[in-house]
């Protein structure tokens, strides 16, 4: 994204009718667990009440005892007694609604985190290629949990609003024009609310958005550092990550400067103000009455309990607006409508023989310009078709029309007769065996990366398996053979090991249709001769369609197809594309040529 794109993207404000609709999104995460949430309500209320009695209480006491020195030991111990049960009460009450609205905020946001995880992973493989795994990364670790702490916003508003209407109730009982003073100050304080929040959103809308692109930087430089450091790249990335860490600094540094000029100093200029126009008012010459010792002190203290909550309120403006906008990324994905394609699931649609039919498939990843046009073949059960082709031909392409990773925009698949739309994906999936160029392996050991937490599938299935491709002859050497570590990605294996797993994995659970994309392309030839025996075995009784890197291993294929620009060129077995002397014949030749 270049810093045009990023501004007009990033840096703009969200809209108070915006705000409200993420806040209402937020809010019904929250009011799933409405019982711990109304208990902190009563909580709070019961403490805003206390935060008004106290006051009122030392007021009664000074002004009928103090004032007229009617002040003995049993009145003082008893005006102690209820002061202390008072604040006794208060700790309780306090320590509950903390504890249970930390609670409920706890639980709405580990939904939240749970939501947006299955959601993801509901996404089509068109939303993976279009967005980058850092900003993904971010939005499910870093503003989830800048969520948890918006969620003590709500706390801080809750507490604060009702706080500030019990004090407002005891300046009015104690002296009107006192309380409409303080009251006078309300405006100036929703004013400050609306512009920080006005003028700090585009700002954390960017902080947000540069914490993605250094996110993403990041998992880039890792991912690719045997290349960056192969192409002695390591200065070009370190610029690359210091102006994009500079850009982010210098937007906290305007965040800063804008907490600073309208929440906490702020916040005392008005109760400063507010204190001293009330004291003012007390002091006024002509009043009709005295104004006691016990009321200047209970005011003091009623418009301390105003304005300590709504710094808190202004305090707490940094993670409305920080959350506001960790919640619209939130729900961006969250209403992602790139779904993978959809599946009719028809009950009696079952892959019994493994029979597969293109006819007229043209498929377009953009949308706009088709990577496969009008491609057709019949292969029956138990046959193998070897599919070859330059890159960017639409090998691949066909894998993934055929795994149901993307939608076609016209044509036909079917399996066994049936349109291959009507199947459920468990079906597809259970019966379709993939084994990627490139197999990924996940954090744990060799035996739950061929049985992939399928707790139906044995250990002799995985051994027997293991030994069917001919990848027991390396785990049986490993320290604890099948529990064997495995590390992320499985860098400690070679690989071919690493491909031999994944034809396991692939075996173990008995597909119908076997799919190989460029299986044995990063296979060396020693690793190679290995699996080749194991693969003739797979494919006997099963239909296997196989992308291949070298020829020579599709030289037995019932059937080949050459590719080009998307369309079926050449057609027919191996010996009968080498006569026709054509594509096929030109790609056989040069290969043969380099490996001699």
């Amino acid at each position: 994204m270049n810093n045009e794109d990023f501004q007009s993207v990033w840096q703009q404000p969200i809209s108070t009718k915006e705000q409200w609709q993420i806040l209402k999104r937020l809010w019904t995460f929250v009011w799933l667990y409405k019982g711990e949430l109304l208990t902190a309500v009563v909580g709070m209320v019961a403490v805003s009440v206390i935060n008004m009695l106290l006051p009122t209480w030392l007021r009664y006491y000074m002004d009928h005892y103090l004032k007229t020195g009617k002040v003995d030991f049993s009145t003082f111990y008893y005006v102690a007694l209820i002061y202390g049960i008072g604040v006794v009460f208060k700790a309780v009450c306090q320590f509950t609604y903390e504890y249970l609205y930390a609670l409920a905020g706890e639980k709405a946001l580990e939904k939240v985190r749970r939501v947006l995880y299955a959601k993801i992973h509901t996404l089509g493989m068109r939303y993976f290629d279009q967005t980058p795994a850092g900003s993904i990364l971010s939005r499910v670790t870093n503003d989830t949990m800048t969520l948890g702490n918006f969620m003590q916003v709500f706390s801080a508003f809750l507490l604060g609003i009702v706080s500030m209407v019990t004090a407002l109730i005891a300046m009015y009982m104690a002296d009107p024009v006192a309380g409409g003073i303080v009251t006078a100050f309300i405006p100036l304080i929703v004013g400050a609310i609306w512009l920080y929040n006005r003028v700090s959103s585009k700002i954390y809308h960017e902080y947000r958005a540069r914490n993605s692109l250094i996110n993403t930087k990041l998992e880039e430089s890792i991912a690719g550092i045997s290349v960056i450091q192969q192409f002695r790249q390591e200065k070009r990335i370190d610029d690359d990550f210091e102006k994009i860490n500079r850009q982010q600094m210098q937007t906290r540094f305007k965040l800063i400067r804008t907490n600073g000029l309208l929440l906490s100093p702020f916040t005392t200029l008005l109760y400063s103000l507010a204190l001293t126009c009330v004291l003012v008012w007390f002091g006024y010459p002509l009043r009709a009455t005295f104004v006691p010792a016990g009321m200047i002190y209970a005011f003091a203290n009623y418009v301390q309990n105003f304005f300590n909550p709504l710094s808190d309120m202004m305090n707490s403006l940094t993670f409305f607006t920080d959350g506001i906008v960790a919640g619209k990324r939130i729900f961006k994905i969250l209403d992602q409508e790139e779904y993978e394609p959809e599946q009719k699931e028809l009950a009696n649609a079952k892959i019994k023989e493994g029979k597969i039919e293109f006819k007229h498939v043209s498929f377009s990843y953009d949308g706009k310009h088709d990577v496969l046009r009008d491609v057709s073949f019949t292969l029956n059960p138990g046959e193998t078709l070897g599919i070859v082709g330059h890159t960017g031909s639409g090998k691949s392409s066909i894998i993934n029309v055929m795994m149901r990773f993307y939608e076609f925009h016209s044509g036909q698949i079917l399996l066994d007769g049936i349109d291959i739309r009507d199947f459920s994906k468990a079906e597809l999936w259970q019966k379709m065996g993939l084994v990627l160029q490139e197999p990924f392996m996940f954090y744990g050991d060799v035996a739950s990366n061929i049985r992939l937490y399928n707790d139906k599938i044995t250990d002799e299935q995985i051994e027997e398996a293991a030994k069917t491709v001919q990848a027991d002859r390396f785990i049986e050497k490993l320290p604890g053979k099948y529990h064997a570590k495995v590390i992320e990605g499985g860098s400690e294996f070679s690989s071919g090991e690493r491909q031999l797993i994944s034809f396991a994995r692939t075996l173990v659970t008995n597909p119908k249709i076997l799919i190989l994309d460029e299986a044995t392309a990063n296979v060396d030839t020693e690793t190679e001769s290995l699996i080749q025996a194991g693969l003739k075995k797979l494919r006997q009784g099963r239909t296997t369609l196989a992308i291949a890197h070298r020829l020579s291993t599709i030289a037995d294929a019932d059937q080949i197809i050459v590719l080009d620009k998307g369309r079926i060129v050449e057609h027919g077995k191996h010996e009968d594309l080498l006569a026709q002397k054509g594509y096929y014949y030109d790609l056989y030749t040069l290969q043969q040529n380099r490996e001699n």
